[in-house]
């Protein structure tokens, strides 16, 4: 009896132990990152930002930014720290230029000579939390935060940006994550003070040509990041109000939340290739990779 009871012990453990093998693990980047922000999926590769500074402080000065070229979970240096870039916020690229918004500026480079001195596109006075950014056409839009200003800036030549070209477009209560589709923009709300209020949603404008910026839905939060589904059909946000990563469905007007996996201590600027998400886990200094097949 003590022989079939001990062997029946060991085929459960088996099993379990088999069952745990089984188990599907949340693929985290975590090499060479010091603090991210924003993730960008490219050429089947992910471009992250890096802070690369002291302290977490997502306006810092240090100069100490990079930004980091994945394969798979190894990364190599793609931008690096050269005393331009302090804290990398919002990815793009047009025509083989990568523009990244920083603090108080937008930094453009050539792709092809990344070791190029780049086009620098500096903000107003005041303009401080440059954030994100969505291209309508040969138009970039911008993101600031502190102020709530979104810029429109023709970009039809990145080769010969004017770096003095910027226009103000609309103004919209703690503008951070920032998507367009079609005429429509969709732009997340952060209060840069920390203290939700109820503005601070997610916004649509129906008409670029005529922004007007209306609540997409009334629940508060701390929005940063926004993407969109290859459809359309799903807006994907990151809350840092209870570290949400979730969608909102344009079909059916229902928010819905995801499980990551992981732990998410202060979820960014996420972006899709379609297959993933990828959130950036800012002090956490890692990119938390979510399968939405």
């Amino acid at each position: 009896m003590k022989k079939r009871i001990f062997l029946a012990a060991v085929a459960v453990a088996a099993v379990a132990c088999s069952s745990a093998e089984k188990t599907p693990t949340t693929p985290v980047l975590t090499d060479k990152i010091v603090f991210c922000e924003a993730t960008l999926p490219l050429d089947g590769k992910l471009l992250v930002g890096s802070f690369g500074s002291d302290e977490f402080n997502p306006l810092n000065t240090e100069g100490k930014g990079y930004i980091l070229e994945f394969t798979d979970t190894v990364s190599r240096v793609l931008i690096p720290a050269d005393g331009t870039l302090s804290a990398p916020k919002g990815l793009l690229v047009k025509d083989d230029y990568l523009f990244i918004a920083d603090v108080g500026k937008m930094a453009v480079y050539n792709l092809a000579a990344p070791n190029e001195k780049p086009k620098i596109v500096p903000f107003p006075e005041g303009e401080l939390f440059v954030n994100d950014m969505a291209l309508h056409g040969n138009t970039l839009y911008v993101t600031v935060t502190n102020t709530g200003s979104i810029y429109a800036l023709n970009v039809a030549r990145p080769s010969q940006l004017d770096t003095a070209g910027l226009k103000p477009y609309v103004t919209v209560p703690g503008a951070n994550g920032i998507v367009i589709r079609g005429d429509t923009m969709y732009i997340a709300s952060y209060p840069p003070d920390g203290v939700t209020t109820q503005d601070n949603v997610i916004y649509r404008i129906d008409n670029i040509s005529t922004p007007v910026a209306t609540k997409l839905f009334d629940r508060p939060g701390q929005y940063d990041g926004l993407a969109l589904s290859g459809d359309g059909g799903r807006l994907y946000f990151t809350n840092w109000v209870d570290s949400e990563v979730g969608y909102y469905d344009l079909g059916t007007g229902k928010t819905e939340l995801l499980t990551p996996g992981v732990g998410i201590e202060g979820p960014a600027r996420l972006s899709t290739d379609g297959k993933k998400l990828y959130v950036p886990d800012l002090p956490g200094s890692k990119v938390v990779e979510i399968d939405i097949r």
